[in-house]
């Protein structure tokens, strides 16, 4: 099990240390759940009540908390300081070094000494897997296939021929990379010709792909994922896309052909994203929302079709009176009707006009 003493481990986090640095801690979690010999931190002020009830033998704080009679490590960034603390406690990686003798490497192949290839898995000719990076069983690395350091390849993923992975790239379960991008041209009887899809995917540093994602190959050129993007599970990535650096996508977003995202665009759950469009650096777009035209000005966008998201607020509170505004209309039809009813019948009677 994973160790360190509170004074090491405040040096690695360069953070600031409040109590006894020899204290030793062995896990992380959460204030509620931490035990008496584990760090735990308070990031949201919504949790700050648990101070006091904690077992934590350390509690990651930023500077308003210092004052706790309790042992802390006091950063700028809790969340980010839990982050990199969290690193230093994953369990090591169970495969060890070398190739399974149930896996299939292919004899052309290039694997760093120290690659993990494990059972079932299925490397093609002319690939090749860069230092400390481990491929899980069932994969299947394609020919031609660069793979850069440390990258972790989980079970069942799928890259396919030519592919370009870069260093520290994580790739989850059931996800395909380099599959053909939907390309298609209609001809004079309606009928589809298929568009051969002859580019690749070009995956760089730091970037992580959740489970059954599909990361289309480009019909040519390249797709290209830049570095440090984050992709959550289910989500479709079509030909040609580009998505900048440090970009989120959360689950199920569908991103249609030669759209280019830019860097740090957040995209919430569910989003829609059509085609050959250009989404600014910083915007972020809310859940469930359809963006159909480029937006050039980093802002915050909602809705389908999106639109920036005060206007988004101003036409939902105007949606949500129209039930009060049906009720008005229609009062007003009714005493309309009974005032023309009343002009009627006095203009029939002579007597009434006078």
């Amino acid at each position: 099990m994973t160790s360190y003493r509170l004074g090491e481990l405040a040096e690695r986090l360069g953070v600031r240390l409040k109590g006894d640095p020899d204290l030793v801690v062995r896990g992380i979690g959460t204030l509620d759940q931490a035990g008496s010999d584990q760090l735990s931190f308070l990031a949201n002020k919504h949790y700050e009540h648990l101070l006091a009830t904690t077992r934590a033998a350390a509690v990651i704080v930023d500077a308003a908390h210092e004052q706790l009679e309790r042992t802390l490590l006091i950063a700028e960034q809790p969340y980010v300081a839990m982050a990199r603390a969290a690193q230093l406690f994953v369990p090591p990686i169970a495969l060890k070094p070398g190739v399974d003798p149930l896996a299939f490497v292919d004899p052309t192949a290039e694997l760093a000494d120290d690659a993990r290839i494990g059972p079932l898995a299925q490397v093609g000719a002319g690939s090749r897997i860069g230092a400390g990076s481990v491929i899980y069983g069932g994969a299947y690395i394609g020919r031609e296939v660069v793979i850069g350091r440390d990258c972790l390849i989980y079970p069942n993923v799928s890259i396919l021929d030519r592919c370009l992975l870069g260093d520290r790239v994580i790739v989850h379960s059931g996800t395909v990379i380099g599959s053909d991008g939907y390309g298609f041209a209609q001809d004079q009887r309606g009928r589809h010709v298929k568009i051969p899809q002859t580019g690749l995917v070009q995956v760089d540093d730091d970037v992580e792909i959740g489970a059954n994602c599909c990361v289309d190959r480009a019909t040519f050129g390249r797709t290209w994922i830049q570095r440090g993007s984050k992709i959550d599970n289910l989500v479709q990535i079509a030909h040609n896309v580009v998505i900048g650096e440090d970009a989120l996508l959360v689950a199920q977003v569908g991103i249609a052909g030669s759209t280019r995202v830019g860097r740090q665009v957040v995209l919430g759950g569910q989003v829609g994203v059509a085609g050959h469009l250009s989404i600014a650096d910083g915007v972020r777009v809310g859940a469930s929302s359809g963006v159909a035209h480029s937006i050039d000005a980093t802002q915050d966008v909602l809705g389908s079709p999106a639109v920036p998201i005060k206007e988004w607020m101003r036409t939902y509170a105007n949606i949500q009176r129209l039930p009060k505004l049906k009720d008005q209309v229609r009062a007003l039809e009714q005493r309309l009707a009974r005032l023309e009813q009343a002009a009627a019948a006095g203009a029939a009677d002579p007597e009434a006009m006078e």
